[in-house]
């Protein structure tokens, strides 16, 4: 009983020191100017919208034959991914800044498909590296010795990198979902800011939505019954600076 309280005590001692000690930071908010680097981890789904005649079968015209029976459903579940980048920091005030994060995006998007018949039912990924340019204003608290909150909103663009194609002699059940190369995101967050003896951490959560439709249109079962595709994603980054 004795060690454990001498624990708890040296515990609370070494969370107040933290909180309460000499303005740490390495200096990360001394200049108006500054960099450094992220790690994210993030959730993507899409939200589908589906065309009026989305249950009909597809009919492929090169076979002249039904490639499907009807459609019961089209969905799109949460699948992970992760990212590193980059980040430069201007100061506008004490309060605001605005920053870009230029990221490498690693992640998996999937749509799945269910049909009257089961055996056709199947989940298509759609599988991409992207390079992001978001520009964002970040809006702060004020500092309490070593930590601070932060609001964080912007705008980004992605290209994709290195996607695949659909073979003319590709059967139509074996066709890609594709989405188009480059798109644009609105997203909004919170954070903290929190001040070490020589860097600054900063854990981030934010949400993610795009703009306009993603879905590449094609000829396929996959694609013909879809009007709209949004990519919403959820992201927890660590900034380090």
């Amino acid at each position: 009983m004795i060690k454990t309280r001498l624990f708890i005590t040296i515990l609370l001692m070494g969370c107040s020191n933290f909180l309460f000690a000499q303005a740490w930071g390495g200096g990360a908010d001394n200049n108006d100017l500054s960099f450094g680097f992220s790690f994210s981890y993030l959730q993507s789904s899409f939200k589908i919208i589906k065309q009026p005649n989305w249950q009909e079968p597809f009919f492929d015209t090169e076979l002249n034959q039904y490639a499907t029976s009807k459609l019961t459903s089209i969905s799109s579940k949460p699948l992970p991914g992760f990212a590193v980048g980059f980040l430069t920091r201007y100061r506008l005030t004490d309060h605001l800044e605005v920053r870009a994060t230029p990221s490498l995006v690693f992640a998996d998007r999937a749509v799945s498909y269910t049909y009257v018949n089961p055996d056709q039912d199947v989940t298509k990924s759609v599988q991409t590296t992207t390079v992001d340019f978001p520009l964002q204003l970040k809006l702060k608290s004020d500092r309490i010795k070593n930590i601070r909150a932060y609001l964080v909103g912007g705008l980004k663009y992605s290209g994709a990198i290195g996607s695949k194609k659909n073979e003319a002699n590709t059967a139509p059940t074996e066709r890609l979902l594709r989405n188009i190369k480059g798109y644009s995101s609105y997203e909004a967050g919170f954070g903290f800011d929190i001040y070490f003896e020589y860097f600054k951490l900063s854990p981030e959560i934010k949400l993610t939505n795009s703009l306009g439709n993603m879905l590449l249109s094609e000829s396929t079962p996959y694609a013909t019954p879809i009007s709209r595709l949004s990519l919403h994603t959820f992201t927890f980054s660590l900034f380090f600076e």
